[in-house]
């Protein structure tokens, strides 16, 4: 009779030593003490085969550059490609981000303000800077340029032609923003804009002035540098 095989070791924040535990750290010397590897453990709970999640989560910020940016980064599928990281560690990964970024938002003391392109450009650089499928966002402002939200309008192959401008509208009328930036990158990396971003920009100018949300500025953004089409005046009166 064939021997039955042993069960998988899955390690829990539980089997470490106590006073390496991440949550017990938190509890006795506050969160700001933690690492980003013991604050990710936190979230995923569990560990893999052979692996405590502490071990796990130092394996996910090594292969991300030890940079959070990058793993912010990674999509639900990316994050699934990692051992041990299944479909609910990939989904509470993505949640923490989420929920960080909401967090952010809801005290407009500590929102960021936009007051020029370059801000603007660095708000949204590490979120699209070398993604391998075009995005448009919208930054949408408050009377005094705090940033209320940076929604995704559209994801994946598109031409200009493609994006409504009612939809570029849409988000800013339900939160009542009184100004917005447009972006979108070029995954070429090389963000000179197209006559049509040029033909799009005014448009979105044109009907920004008829619903009184005036249009600040549309970014391009390639790998390492970005355009300003307001600094440029295309598509700009």
């Amino acid at each position: 009779m064939a021997d039955t095989p042993a069960p998988q070791a899955y390690y829990t924040i539980h089997d470490l030593p106590e006073a390496t535990r991440p949550r017990e750290r938190l509890a006795r010397h506050g969160e700001a003490s933690l690492s980003n590897e013991e604050l990710i453990a936190i979230i995923l709970r569990s560990g893999a085969e052979g692996l405590n999640v502490l071990d796990l989560a130092t394996r996910l910020m090594r292969h991300y550059h030890n940079d959070l940016g990058e793993l912010a980064r990674a999509s639900f599928e990316e994050l699934q490609q990692h051992h041990g990281v299944g479909p609910a560690k990939a989904a509470q990964l993505l949640a923490a981000k989420e929920l960080g970024k909401r967090m952010m938002y809801a005290s407009p003391e500590s929102r960021p303000r936009v007051q020029s392109p370059r801000e603007a450009a660095e708000l949204l650089m590490s979120e699209l800077a070398y993604a391998d499928q075009e995005y448009v966002k919208v930054i949408l402002l408050d009377s005094r340029n705090y940033v209320i939200a940076t929604p995704t309008l559209y994801k994946g192959s598109l031409n200009t032609a493609q994006v409504r401008i009612g939809e570029l509208f849409k988000e800013a009328i339900r939160r009542n923003a009184a100004a917005i930036i447009v972006a979108h990158n070029h995954p070429s990396g090389d963000p000179t804009p197209s006559p049509e971003d040029v033909v799009l920009t005014r448009r979105m100018v044109e009907a920004g002035r008829l619903l009184n949300i005036e249009v600040l500025d549309h970014l391009i953004l390639g790998r390492t540098r970005w355009i300003s089409l307001k600094e440029r005046r295309q598509g700009f009166s």
